[in-house]
């Protein structure tokens, strides 16, 4: 893509925007961010709405180079080597800091030290980085998953796999010792063997690892028709989330020749994608958040945790690349047929629908999570503005938002978020604190929102 391209396309999880060069500690935050996550871009010289200013006309821009390497390499650890380049367009002329995803995670502000100092990006904002974060960087380091780690708090002769035996079978394989080792369920160390975190996902054994699902009346989350919260073992699981979902959609017959055929009004083989990928590629490192699907009258919404792989874009995930974050639960997912072809699972979603004639699936990253929009038939037969349906989204985004992360969002941050400008998310936000859903705190540039009631 084209720099003007991405220009237009507005700030994200790859590229920021400045009018000028910001402080040292804002600029090393922005660096070490892009540098734990996917690498990036940040452009001085336009400004928050995309706009092409230019660097002023007398600047020496190659003292701006010289300040711009000694500022990161006084602040940032491990040593960032980035691109500092000019371009021009349209006559204004633009210095790109251009930083690749580092090799030696996690970075961090030299005077703050790896505890307090590492930033990773979130949509199109830095974020301070938790300490499963941390460990989460650390573990990339290494090149292994969250999954392949032994867990030493749980005695394995104490776990019933009795059921995990079973999907082996039924797929007419046999799951003994030496599967478990190879496939990494289990981890021997000094001649002790350990469940790995995941078989304790596989198994539901993990207390997070469950799914919520709710049917909404109307388009909005004020009024619950029927919720049921999902545990037990990942297969249980999704064929509960399944069955959910089916008994709230509605199911037409078709006489064709002599057969009678049901259908759902949304393709089973969407929502059984969409269900699949939430489990497999959902972030299991960070404890106290589970997948949430909500039926609306115009869509069904699977809410996964954990936004799309550090090196992944919107873009790359349309296009069909794939990069496993759970290489454990990936695995044994593809052995048993639940995965046909990695990266294929996106198409399959969207062409199912397309075929059908109901408007395409959205798959959208909403800062550290991942939101699927399949739209239901009877939504197409509702007379509702694009306005109203939208306004209501944004509503859904903002206050899933609040209750995965720490209850607090900014304007700036709630704009990233959704898409939208500034001015159209106060509105958003604005309505909201009127309808008694949000509350508004402290005035001007601290000015944030919290949940209501979060729980």
């Amino acid at each position: 893509m084209s720099l003007q391209k991405s220009i237009q396309n507005g700030e994200g999880k790859t590229i920021e925007f400045k009018v000028e060069l910001p402080n040292s500690n804002t600029l090393a935050k922005t660096i070490i961010a892009f540098s734990n996550t996917g690498g990036g871009k940040l452009i001085i010289g336009v400004n928050d709405q995309g706009e092409i200013i230019g660097l002023e006309h007398d600047v020496n821009i190659f003292e701006l180079k010289d300040k711009v390497a000694s500022i990161i390499y006084e602040t940032c650890y491990p040593t960032v080597l980035p691109d500092i380049y000019t371009t021009t367009i349209d006559d204004h002329l633009l210095l790109i800091i251009e930083v690749y995803r580092g090799n030696l995670l996690p970075y961090y502000l030299k005077s703050k030290g790896k505890s307090e100092g590492v930033y990773i990006r979130v949509g199109a904002t830095n974020r301070k980085a938790s300490y499963e974060n941390i460990l989460e960087l650390e573990r990339q380091r290494m090149n292994i998953s969250f999954d392949q780690e032994a867990n030493r708090e749980v005695d394995l002769d104490s776990l019933d796999i009795t059921t995990l035996k079973g999907r082996f079978a039924r797929a007419g394989k046999v799951l003994d010792q030496a599967v478990m080792k190879n496939f990494k369920l289990v981890i021997e160390d000094n001649n002790t063997l350990y469940p790995s975190n995941g078989l304790l996902i596989l198994l539901g054994k993990l207390e997070h690892v469950r799914m919520k699902c709710s049917r909404f009346k109307g388009t909005s989350m004020d009024v619950f028709l029927d919720r049921k919260e999902y545990e037990g073992d990942l297969f249980s699981q999704l064929e509960d989330a399944e069955n959910f979902i089916k008994n709230h959609i509605k199911l037409s017959s078709e006489i064709k020749g002599l057969q009678r055929e049901d259908q759902y009004e949304i393709p089973l083989e969407a929502i059984r994608e969409s269900l699949v990928n939430a489990v497999v590629h959902r972030d299991y490192s960070n404890g106290g958040r589970d997948i949430k699907i909500g039926i609306y009258d115009d869509i069904v919404n699977v809410v996964s945790p954990g936004g799309f792989p550090s090196t992944i874009t919107q873009e790359d995930i349309l296009e069909g690349r794939s990069e496993i974050r759970n290489k454990v639960i990936a695995r044994v997912f593809k052995e048993l047929n639940y995965i046909e072809q990695w990266g294929s699972g996106i198409r399959r979603i969207k062409s199912s629908c397309q075929d059908r004639g109901l408007k395409e699936p959205e798959i959208l990253e909403k800062g550290d999570f991942v939101d699927v929009s399949l739209y239901r038939e009877v939504a197409l037969k509702k007379v509702t503005t694009f306005k109203e349906n939208s306004y209501t989204n944004h509503q859904r985004y903002i206050i899933n938002y609040l209750s995965e992360n720490e209850n607090r969002i900014s304007t700036k941050e709630a704009s990233n978020i959704l898409g939208i400008s500034d001015r159209a998310t106060r509105t958003v936000l604005s309505s909201m604190v009127e309808m008694n859903i949000l509350i508004r705190v402290d005035k001007g540039p601290q000015t944030h929102y919290k949940l209501m009631d979060k729980d």
